[in-house]
């Protein structure tokens, strides 16, 4: 890990603005990579601290890129990698509008990010081979994704219909037009 990197420095260099930077436009320099850590539950860390400030954390989540499995905070002079235990975000509440195919699911992140899960937006579920519980995420932006927090998935069961994909039959939830399997009926 470098020292020269410091998170003011980072911040210094954001443009202004609302929203993700184009960071997908930026191809600086790896500078190296700072003690900057993302935790399963969305609480970020800097030098081993949590940094309480959330619109900090707001500022970083919008220039997060990832790289096959390796997370950066990239401007457009400086690439610096940092480490995420999970998915760099959490979809922490569910709001839900109409039913059926026309439902619509939206979901708000740990950084104030709201994303309708649809065709750009996937809903997908892993099993964890050790534990057998679910883990669901949902596509925030290019390829990063949200781990949905507990309470939101217990909403996405409770909303789970049967339809049968490839002649097995699923529960899942429909939003945007899109059914998203979330696991084989028994």
């Amino acid at each position: 890990m470098t020292g020269s990197i410091k998170a003011n420095e980072l911040l210094a260099q954001l443009p202004k603005g609302k929203g993700p930077a184009p960071v997908h436009l930026w191809n600086p320099d790896f500078c190296g990579d700072i003690d900057m850590r993302i935790a399963r539950d969305g609480t970020w860390y800097y030098l081993g601290t949590p940094i309480g400030r959330k619109p900090m954390v707001k500022l970083f989540s919008n220039i997060i890129r990832r790289d096959g499995d390796d997370y950066f905070l990239i401007t457009p002079v400086e690439k610096v990698g940092i480490k995420v235990d999970d998915a760099p975000f959490v979809a922490v509440t569910l709001d839900v509008e109409g039913q059926g195919e026309a439902q619509v699911l939206r979901f708000t992140t740990n950084v104030d990010d709201q994303v309708e899960a649809g065709p750009d937006h996937p809903l997908r579920v892993m099993i964890d081979a050790q534990t057998q519980e679910p883990a669901p995420y949902l596509l925030v932006r290019s390829n990063l994704e949200a781990l949905v927090h507990r309470n939101a998935f217990y909403q996405l069961v409770e909303l789970a219909v049967s339809r049968q994909i490839q002649a097995q039959n699923w529960l899942g939830v429909w939003s945007n037009g899109v059914f998203f399997p979330i696991v084989l009926e028994p």
